[in-house]
């Protein structure tokens, strides 16, 4: 499996993504709002793009579907419950399903409702799993509720399936929001030791070349992993004092995404 994560350069500061099989050349695009550079990467490569898939119903996911497809004659797949917002989808996804690219690339699909109540990662079947998530999870944050999503949802998608993936896997996310990410964890959590060194670097000062993640460093910098931390629930009582001492982790989860609306 061939990874090409493309920076748009765009205001909303959006990653779009190629997915290729090297014995066949075919490729995904994954929610290609740049259709233009997608295209002509997939053009200098040697590829064919076969398939569109868009995680969610956002315009700055699905704006590039019909340049892309009118230039390429792909297929477009997205969840199964977003053809309402989603115009032209010929493959509603469900959890379990296999999305095929050539012969060799197999991506799982994930269920995943929060930002939007349907949405969609992609698992990658490969030695070191690869997860391509849209607007649920990003580097050191997790997507906001505001377009049609619910942090109940959100909370649940974390706890019941991300935080149970192999810890190994490589994470793609929709936009590159990792330095003001960086700062919330740190206003949650001063003393994060990690988060600190990763500000300081400035690791995606060149977002064409942005840092990969694994999701064992998620969980050392990511406040949404870390609702068990003792600085981070006593923080969170300093503003929430009604939550005692022993808040639930779900309890933690609403209060850091309610913060993070308006931080």
């Amino acid at each position: 499996m061939i990874v090409k994560q493309i920076w748009t350069g765009n205001a909303y500061r959006n990653f779009n993504y190629l997915v290729a099989c090297p014995d066949t050349g075919e490729a995904l695009a994954i929610d290609p709002l740049d259709h233009r550079k997608c295209l002509d990467y997939a053009d200098n490569q040697g590829w064919q793009i076969t398939q569109v898939l868009n995680t969610h119903h956002h315009g700055d996911h699905i704006g590039g579907n019909a340049s892309v497809i009118a230039a390429t004659g792909a297929t477009l797949l997205a969840h199964a419950g977003a053809g309402g917002a989603i115009p032209g989808i010929d493959q509603g996804l469900a959890a379990g399903d296999v999305v095929k690219v050539g012969s060799s690339v197999e991506l799982e699909v994930l269920d995943t409702p929060g930002h939007t109540m349907s949405h969609v990662c992609l698992l990658s079947r490969t030695d070191t799993p690869a997860l391509f998530c849209g607007d649920t999870l990003f580097n050191a944050g997790a997507g906001n509720c505001h377009n049609g999503g619910h942090p109940e949802e959100l909370y649940q998608t974390f706890v019941r399936q991300l935080a149970k993936l192999d810890e190994r896997t490589l994470i793609y996310p929709g936009h590159d929001y990792l330095e003001n990410n960086l700062r919330f964890t740190l206003d949650r959590e001063p003393k994060n030791r990690r988060a600190r060194e990763l500000l300081d670097a400035n690791p995606n000062s060149d977002p064409a070349n942005a840092m990969v993640t694994s999701l064992a460093e998620e969980k050392e910098f990511n406040t949404f992993f870390r609702l068990e931390n003792p600085e981070v629930i006593a923080e969170l009582r300093d503003v929430f004092p009604e939550i005692g001492a022993n808040p639930d982790s779900r309890t933690v989860f609403l209060k850091l995404r309610e913060l993070r609306n308006s931080w």
